[in-house]
């Protein structure tokens, strides 16, 4: 029997789109989201057309687009802005959408929140799941409020830091790759028409994308800093030392940044549980599951096809049982791919020089192979 009442713990990305994916299939949806507010925050981010299939099968991608920037290039340059190459992108999601759009993490989200309150689903907010236990048929939660619930699913959707592994008995946990990013949110120049990669610099690599008519996301790859800088309010200045040598657009956009401008600072981090997802009737996915560094620009996209084609599964005709193992047999050797290959590009920045590397064609084979079907 197809599942009827479905518990989704996360209300980022993945657990937005997982729930209305559900509700419009008919599932009785609840979402838990632990923090007590609830609506897009961050920088920007680079949303591939695998991504913005999935956006349009739930209904938000024409909102997403009207502030969005969508292109079908990127350039890659030198540090002091010169061009080496302009590149065609692979169309990921057909060849009806664009490659890539631009947008502001605040902008796809709020979409998201509100076409989640639309379709019905009940949101609750400030609380996450303290207990599970399972029986053949349903699974019985104990909230962190004390309250409880009864569900025939229940999907962990909280991120890279995922309590709801750890509730399961998924060991894996997330490991630093051995670089950090800078990423700020400036003035986009009216020149910036697609993003931009910097390469041969003091750092790994510096780069730009536009995300709205009036603004761009700027990011610095580095080496991983103090841990104490770790957070979304590291020094402006610690950027521009970091990034001094880098030029062109890169080096405008970061000299016109404002004093009080909200600098984030993370190490980079990877995971994927290797192993099925889901434990009988409870499971994760998305940055849960698996988390890569940035280096193709396809986190958004997986975890948005891991939603979609979730909600498609386990409506279905067939058991639950059997719909997430067919639901890991599609996505997890996809996943592996684009995390493998993700994680080859960040040795081959960390070590130049390795004999071998080509990062343009493992960038260019991983996007050609995700335009089949996911």
């Amino acid at each position: 029997m197809p599942v009827h009442k479905v518990l989704v713990v996360g209300g980022g990305i993945t657990g937005s789109v997982l729930s209305l994916a559900l509700a419009q299939r008919g599932a009785d949806v609840e979402l838990v989201e632990i923090s007590p507010q609830w609506f897009g925050v961050g920088h920007g981010i680079t949303v591939q057309g695998n991504a913005l299939k999935a956006l349009r099968s739930v209904g938000v991608l024409d909102r997403v687009l009207r502030r969005a920037v969508p292109f079908d290039i990127m350039r890659l340059r030198r540090a002091d802005g010169g061009l080496i190459v302009e590149l065609d992108t692979p169309h990921t999601g057909g060849p009806d959408l664009p490659s890539t759009a631009g947008a502001l993490r605040s902008d796809l989200q709020n979409a998201l929140c509100d076409a989640v309150y639309d379709h019905g689903v009940t949101v609750r907010l400030g609380l996450s799941v303290e207990r599970l236990d399972q029986s053949a048929d349903h699974v019985d939660v104990t909230f962190t409020d004390g309250s409880t619930g009864r569900y025939d699913l229940v999907v962990g959707a909280d991120g890279i830091n995922s309590a709801m592994r750890g509730l399961i008995g998924i060991a894996t946990k997330p490991h630093p790759v051995g670089m950090s990013i800078f990423r700020v949110v400036g003035h986009r120049p009216p020149e910036m028409d697609c993003a931009e990669v910097y390469y041969g610099g003091p750092r790994f690599k510096a780069g730009y994308s536009p995300i709205s008519p009036d603004q761009c996301y700027a990011y610095l790859l580095d080496e991983n800093l103090d841990a104490s800088l770790v957070g979304p309010r590291a020094p402006l200045a610690l950027l521009r030392e970091r990034g001094a040598g880098y030029g062109g657009l890169w080096g405008e956009v970061i000299a016109s940044l404002p004093a009080d401008t909200a600098v984030d600072y993370r190490w980079i981090e990877a995971v994927l549980v290797d192993e099925p997802w889901h434990r009988g009737r409870v499971m994760v996915v998305g940055d849960a599951a698996h988390a890569c560094p940035p280096l193709i620009a396809q986190g958004a996209a997986m975890c948005t096809e891991d939603a979609v084609l979730l909600a498609e599964l386990v409506t279905g005709d067939e058991p639950v049982e059997r719909a997430l193992g067919h639901f890991m047999t599609r996505r997890l050797p996809r996943v592996r791919m684009v995390l493998e290959n993700s994680l080859r590009l960040a040795e081959w920045e960390i070590h130049p020089g390795t004999p071998g590397a080509d990062p343009a064609r493992i960038m260019s084979e991983t996007l050609q192979s995700l335009t089949a079907a996911a």
